[in-house]
């Protein structure tokens, strides 16, 4: 085991709502992705680390559109002072969220992320991070999107698993991306909440 050093304080799981991880629209491999999702959660919950749960408040109309069945979270939250959901509205989890105020408040220095859609959500979430000084690891088996059609005289399809890895490769100056999610570790933040 190659395990992120230090361990990771917190998990940021981005967007894992029912529209992007099931049915018709879910991204391929989601089975998989939940998978480790799941064992991501439960290994930070036992390892004390702060667990967010982003959840995107979609356009109407849209599959994550706010209260409707595609915006649900699809794995369960234990709620408490350690577990959180944030509603978002943007790419970006930072953006017009408490986002960054529960992490400083936590005493959080180093985060794993995870989730879809890579090269939207999932990405600019973690550049965020980066920016903000926090040690990044985005384990390259818990992110996943959708393949980008063929566009006629620009290029040919584009499979979900090469755009999944362009979107990592684009912070991985910054961010940890070359582990698996299996090989992340987590501890508890210095300002750890009480559970």
């Amino acid at each position: 085991m190659n395990d992120f050093a230090p361990p990771a304080q917190a998990l940021l799981v981005v967007d894992v709502q029912k529209a992007g991880v099931t049915g018709d629209r879910a991204v391929p491999g989601a089975a998989g992705i939940l998978e480790r999702t799941a064992d991501l959660i439960t290994r930070a919950r036992s390892g004390g680390a702060l667990v967010v749960h982003l959840q995107n408040d979609g356009a109407p109309g849209s599959g994550d559109e706010p209260h409707t069945p595609g915006w649900a979270l699809h794995l369960p939250v234990e709620a408490g002072p350690a577990e959180v959901v944030i509603r978002k509205t943007r790419d970006d989890g930072f953006a017009g969220t408490s986002l960054g105020d529960l992490l400083t408040g936590a005493g959080v220095e180093s985060l794993a992320v995870c989730g879809v859609m890579s090269e939207m959500c999932v990405q600019a979430t973690a550049r965020t991070a980066v920016a903000l000084g926090y040690r990044v690891v985005l384990p390259h088996d818990a992110h996943a999107t959708q393949d980008i059609p063929a566009a006629p005289g620009v290029s040919a399809a584009v499979p979900a698993a090469v755009v999944s890895r362009v979107a990592a490769w684009a912070i991985s100056g910054d961010a940890e991306v070359t582990v698996a999610a299996a090989d992340v570790s987590f501890a508890a933040p210095s300002h750890a909440p009480r559970t």
